[in-house]
């Protein structure tokens, strides 16, 4: 069923050429960087859910893949999809290996051309040998994010997650000489101390995970800690 599952939820989130365009010319949402931009929301700082700001055509779509989703769910083949994360036997881990986002309601994971964030490929790279997942963003203008992240099994189902820092590297270096930033993400302490002063959600950050509703050999779907959905489907890796 695995193959055929993937194809059937694939077919409504990938419309032929002309119908993407009359989407996007009827609600498709351009996202920035930021909570002006409309990449994270305002209160929590996690990324915004675009189901709040998605109308029409793009909303009704949304709401076909969810129910596809929902459909799907139940018969997920992977009862155990962190088996074996952050052993040896890593690499046998069902999520190991590298995944090309397909859809999303997560803002932050989002990108078009009509953006000063510009177009991008996506891919979530999971190493399940070094409890290990890296967030791939290639950007149409040749920049490039890394955003490297130590993932934890929380249970059969469940990753969390904690961000370690971010990669950047800009189309050409910067004066000439740097060619990657890498900025430290901050820890669990200082978002307390931040939370104290008030500079930070009073309540504290959101807990990072993800819960994996179907994961087979070509299609992963899961939702965040946040309600965000996430639709990818393996993607050739070479190390």
């Amino acid at each position: 069923m695995s193959l055929s599952a993937a194809a059937w939820l694939q077919q409504p989130m990938m419309p032929p050429a002309f119908e993407r365009r009359r989407l996007d010319a009827e609600g498709k949402t351009s996202v920035d960087f930021g909570v002006k931009g409309g990449e994270l929301d305002k209160k929590s700082r996690a990324p915004a859910d675009l189901r709040q700001v998605w109308t029409g055509r793009v909303r009704e779509a949304a709401r076909a893949v969810e129910s596809a989703i929902d459909t799907l769910a139940p018969f997920n083949p992977t009862p155990d999809a962190t088996k074996l994360l952050g052993t040896v036997e890593g690499d046998l881990c069902p999520l190991h290996g590298a995944w090309r986002n397909v859809w999303t309601t997560a803002a932050d994971a989002s990108f078009s051309p009509n953006s000063t964030r510009g177009d991008a490929n996506v891919y979530n790279v999971v190493d399940g040998t070094r409890s290990r997942i890296t967030n791939h963003i290639d950007f149409a203008s040749g920049a490039q994010f890394r955003v490297l992240l130590r993932a934890t099994a929380l249970s059969p189902l469940r990753v969390g997650l904690r961000f370690r820092f971010v990669k950047v590297s800009p189309p050409r270096p910067i004066l000439g000489l740097l060619r990657t930033i890498v900025i430290p993400v901050p820890g669990p302490f200082l978002t307390r101390v931040l939370s104290l002063l008030g500079r930070g959600p009073k309540e504290g950050p959101p807990p990072a995970y993800f819960d994996v509703l179907y994961l087979d050999d070509e299609l992963r779907v899961h939702v965040t800690g946040q309600g965000n959905l996430f639709v990818q489907r393996r993607a050739p890796w070479s190390r």
